[in-house]
Parts: C-alpha cells; structure tokens; sequence
C-alpha cells in the first residue's frame, strides 16, 4: 500500500525526535542547522497533516505534549530504518562507483578504449575497470546478462532490449600483400568482386565480419580463413594468404610500415560504433562518465 502523502518526507518527525532528544525547539533547530521559526514552522505543518497537537508551547518554550511523545517514539523506528537504508545505499553506491566491467568489440577495445580510459581515470582517480574485449555479438550478451556496465560494439546487429548510442565512425579498408594481385589496382574492387572472393575473415559474430556483409547486402562467399583475432588476420595477410576487410584504425601502423596495402574499393564500407547498455536504463557514475568521453573523442 503506498503511504499516505504525510509520511513521504521524514525530515519532520527527525525534527520531532530531536525535540523529545535536546529538550527545546531552539536546540533542535541548531542540531538541524535551520533557524528556529523554521523549525518551529516545519513542527506546526507537521501538526497539521497529522491533525493532532504535539507540542506544547510556552513563553519559556516548547515540549513535546503525550501525544507528541507517543508520536515521537514510533517515529523513532521509521526514522532509524531510513538511516540504515541510506547508509545503506550510501555504501553500495561507493562500491558501483569505484568499478567498472566494460565489454567492447576488438576494434574499440584495443585502439580507442584506452585513450578513452585515461581521461576516465583521470575524472576517478581510484576507479578500477575490467575490460573484457570480445566479439560484438559476445558484448551484447554480457550487457543483456549485466555482466557489465557498460557495452561498445561495432556490428549493425542489436539483439532485443539494448539500448544504443553512436560514439565514432568507422572506415573498413580492403588490404592485401605488397605482392598480392589486387596491390596494384586503381579501379575500385567491385562489391561483386568482393562478394565472390573468398577472404581472410573475422569469426561469425564480429561487428567488423557483420559490416561489411551488410555492405554486400549478404552476397559473400565463405571465407578462406577464419580467424579469431585482427592481429591474426594481419599477419595471415602480410605472409600473403590472401585479402582482408579491417578496420582502418587497425591496419595503420602495417600500411605505414609498408606490411600492407589498401585497395580501392568502389563499396562504401563505413560503419556506426556504438555504445550500449540495457534498454529503460540510465547509465550512472563512471559509466555514464565513460560514455560521454567516448562521445567527446568522436
């Protein structure tokens, strides 16, 4: 049954308690740091709401009346029980503030998240984070499960009851060996091109694998290899295994290095990032906080 309206606000009878405690309005208004006529204006709304007399007052001053004092006694537990909830919640939200389970796909996890880590640190200096860097479709899971505050994920995919923001925009770049076929081109590879040839490949479930399947409106064939790490595919492709779709923030230091090559690509292969959590839920503390520095980098 929900209480009545004047049970809502205990800072009143707290005010009474401290009445029947320190013997004077007046005291119980400097123990509450308020004035005494707005204590003494609190105590007669109270009075009021209740519909009885619990003061007695007198030109020497105030005192709790029979009816104020019983009043005051049962206030008493209510008042003790929301001090123990508050030191309660008080505590708890100590704890979820001090840690952080992150979950993020490979691509966010390993060249954006850590920039995005040490501006969090230093908004929370004591903060601990776990980060648990998985495929897309893993990081849903963990999120959905509340395994972790907070997800990042790169794939266009969402399942039910996931709530998503975009942080950052991605490229995906068709890259290849210095010595591969495709190394030389200057016409795009075609998306039928693309579509036909088996590539070295993310494992089912990875936003990257995901993207660029969705570019080809699902017209690929079945990969040459699978792998489960970017850094794998990277150096199947550099031994010259064949092509690749990475994320361009992933091949930058190859492309540089003269490891790998970009082709052109006649497909338009951008894709959203985004951050996730459960759907009818607010993010709070370092993981509100987290989000909105993932935004800022964008």
């Amino acid at each position: 049954m929900p209480l009545p309206p004047v049970f809502a606000d205990l800072t009143a009878f707290e005010l009474l308690l401290s009445v029947a405690r320190l013997g004077s309005v007046g005291r119980a208004a400097a123990a509450h740091t308020i004035s005494q006529p707005a204590a003494s204006a609190r105590l007669r709304e109270l009075e009021r709401r209740l519909g009885l007399t619990l003061l007695h007052r007198t030109p020497r001053g105030s005192t709790l009346t029979a009816t104020g004092a019983l009043v005051a006694d049962w206030a008493r537990t209510a008042v003790d029980a929301a001090d123990a909830l508050a030191t309660g919640v008080t505590a708890l939200r100590a704890t979820h503030e001090s840690r952080l389970a992150v979950a993020a796909s490979q691509t966010v996890a390993e060249y954006l998240l850590p920039a995005w880590l040490v501006a969090l640190r230093t908004a929370h200096p004591g903060l601990t984070v776990t980060l648990r860097a998985a495929n897309s479709a893993d990081v849903a899971a963990a999120v959905l499960a509340a395994d972790v505050n907070l997800g990042f994920v790169e794939g266009p995919d969402l399942p039910t009851g996931l709530h998503a923001e975009v942080v950052a925009t991605d490229r995906l770049a068709v890259v290849v060996a210095p010595g591969h076929p495709w190394s030389r081109r200057r016409r795009g590879v075609t998306a039928e091109e693309l579509a036909a040839t088996p590539l070295v490949s993310r494992e089912a479930g990875s936003g990257t694998r995901r993207a660029f399947e969705q570019a080809l409106g699902g017209r690929t064939t079945a990969p040459l290899l699978e792998l489960s790490s970017t850094t794998a595919i990277k150096h199947a492709v550099a031994a010259g295994s064949g092509a690749a779709v990475l994320s361009s923030l992933a091949v930058t230091a190859e492309l540089a290095a003269g490891t790998l090559v970009t082709v052109p690509s006649a497909v338009p292969l951008q894709r959203r990032l985004r951050a996730i959590w459960p759907s009818g839920d607010q993010l709070i503390g370092p993981a509100r906080d987290l989000y909105a520095i993932a935004r800022r980098h964008r």
